[in-house]
């Protein structure tokens, strides 16, 4: 799928589309520039997409239909955002119903003439009004502003630099294709940077391991844990914890390696009962059963907040709201923005994974290398002596009140270092 924003051209032939595609199984729509203003062109491989409606705005145009290979129905919406408030805010409101009009997955796309925080603008100091209309939009589609990693601007134009270029997805798309990422292309001469969207996995080598928050929920947990530590007897601190995992990870995958179908057991089970009792069907035993099986359900719901919270650190929701999707997809952002796909090693970009491993362990190895120990004295004044009562002090060891004051200030998912 390549979108083009600006073309400039009041009429689009398809000589003028293959010409760009390099071949003939091209597909397109098209909204025609006025005069020398605007135009937008969208084209795709016909092999690899299927288009079944398309939809046209003065400055937007959506194409929906399926993606072959997966058999995924979607819309893709290319933008040329406006630049007068009162502009945008039609725009916002006629996007917002072709979402409710498909109900499907949307991928957003385009130049939007609009930044979302104060730093995707050079020098800026304050957020004009329109900013915060597009901020509301955004959350209230509930779409996903995709990273860009690789530089921070996308337009340019002298000493200005803004970002005003992105990608806005569904939860849904983000679903299906949990890899996508965003990166930049060369800008040329261009005043903006091209944005090209991926979905392909990077090996990033094994996971370390982890302790979640939500083993310590199961009664088996702990039992599991001191069983597999008796076993290995009296060897190295180090070696039980490495033991310890592949026990571990076997447990974590009969727990809790299908939560959303024992969830689904346990709430269609209660479904049964609710049916018997609709149909005048109840007695004791019926209600001992029910409410069994919602203490077990209320568990689980419990289990699953506490892993995706975990797992995506929010910072955003301290309470439980059932809402794993949304912590979903805060685990999935996270990784894609930590994720490293290229570096710059001796002034050639690199996306050898092995490779730029191997340049970061030799980067920091060198950093923290000491060539020579420097002589420093505590002669002259250099350090103040300090007294025998500080010194008594340093000395003395925590209280219980004190050990328990730290251990407690930290939250649950959090392991303080031997340094406190």
């Amino acid at each position: 799928m390549l979108g083009l924003i600006e073309t400039k051209k009041e009429v689009v032939s398809r000589f003028d589309v293959a010409r760009l595609w390099g071949c003939d199984t091209v597909d397109w729509e098209c909204v025609e520039s006025v005069g020398a203003s605007g135009g937008l062109l969208l084209m795709w491989d016909n092999f690899l997409f299927t288009r079944l409606n398309c939809f046209k705005g003065d400055d937007w145009l959506c194409v929906e239909g399926i993606l072959t290979k997966n058999n995924f129905k979607c819309v893709f919406c290319l933008i040329y955002g406006a630049h007068v408030r009162s502009e945008k805010l039609v725009m916002w409101e006629e996007l917002s119903y072709m979402v409710g009009l498909c109900q499907v997955p949307f991928c957003f796309m385009g130049d939007f003439n609009e930044i979302l925080h104060l730093e995707e603008r050079k020098g800026a100091t304050s957020l004009p009004a329109s900013v915060e209309d597009f901020k509301d939009w955004v959350q209230d589609m509930q779409l996903v502003d995709l990273p860009l990693t690789d530089r921070k601007f996308t337009w340019f134009r002298g000493q200005s630099c803004s970002r005003i270029d992105r990608v806005l997805v569904s939860l849904k798309w983000l679903e299906e294709f949990p890899d996508t990422r965003l990166k930049g292309g060369p800008r040329g001469l261009s005043d903006h940077c091209p944005l090209i969207l991926e979905d392909s996995r990077i090996g990033a080598g094994p996971r370390p391991f982890r302790s979640l928050d939500s083993w310590f929920t199961h009664e088996g947990f702990l039992k599991l844990v001191k069983d597999e530590w008796r076993k290995l007897g009296d060897d190295m601190f180090t070696n039980k914890l490495k033991a310890l995992t592949v026990p571990l990870r076997r447990w974590h995958t009969d727990n809790f390696g299908d939560m959303d179908n024992r969830i689904k057991k346990f709430e269609e089970e209660i479904k049964k009962i609710d049916d018997k009792v609709s149909a005048g069907s109840y007695d004791g035993t019926m209600e001992a059963r029910r409410k069994a099986l919602v203490t077990c359900c209320a568990k689980w719901y419990v289990r699953k907040e506490v892993h995706w919270k975990q797992m995506s650190r929010s910072k955003h929701a301290r309470d439980m709201d059932r809402n794993t999707r949304y912590f979903h997809n805060l685990a999935s952002a996270r990784r894609r923005n930590n994720r490293i796909d290229s570096l710059m090693i001796n002034g050639r970009p690199v996306q050898n994974q092995a490779r730029i491993k191997s340049e970061i362990v030799g980067f920091y190895k060198d950093l923290y290398i000491q060539e020579h120990a420097p002589l420093i004295g505590i002669r002259d004044g250099l350090v103040k002596q300090i007294t025998d009562e500080e010194a008594a002090m340093l000395e003395e060891m925590p209280s219980t009140d004190e050990v328990r004051e730290a251990v407690w200030d930290c939250e649950s998912s959090k392991a303080p270092g031997s340094d406190g």
